[in-house]
């Protein structure tokens, strides 16, 4: 289940950036309409969890005060979307091409998702707003 989160950074009026959760089904999906929601149709925003973090710190249509948040709608079903079957699809994809000293970190996050435990993919990305700070409202 969803929980509405909020995370402030900024004062005053801040922009409002509305990602549409119907559209998001693999983590992929999560920079395209983020994205689209900041730039407009084919707005770039990342194209993996490094770039999206980046795109969140300026420079790539945020206000450079940083006074913006995101709303995400039908957050619940991007929940579903972005659970352990795609936390499994992303870490078997990292499992391949992670440098050989990651491995063993990799496989073990790879074993926890697959018995459905750890932060799964929509965690990730939720993690990664916190940690740069940007208010994020789950609808």
């Amino acid at each position: 289940m969803v929980e509405a989160m909020t995370l402030e950074r900024g004062v005053g009026s801040a922009v409002e950036y509305v990602m549409d959760g119907t559209r998001i089904h693999r983590l992929e999906d999560v920079f395209v309409v983020a994205g689209e929601a900041v730039r407009g149709a084919g707005g770039y925003f990342g194209t993996n969890l490094d770039s999206f973090s980046d795109c969140l710190t300026g420079g790539y249509g945020t206000p450079d005060d940083g006074n913006f948040y995101f709303v995400w709608e039908s957050s619940e079903r991007s929940w579903e979307s972005l659970g352990y079957s795609e936390t499994v699809r992303q870490l078997d994809s990292r499992l391949e091409t992670c440098h050989p000293t990651n491995r063993s970190k990799v496989r073990a996050q790879l074993d926890r998702a697959l018995a459905g435990a750890g932060p799964t993919a929509f965690d990730w990305v939720v993690n990664i707003l916190a940690f740069r700070r940007v208010r994020l409202d789950l609808r």
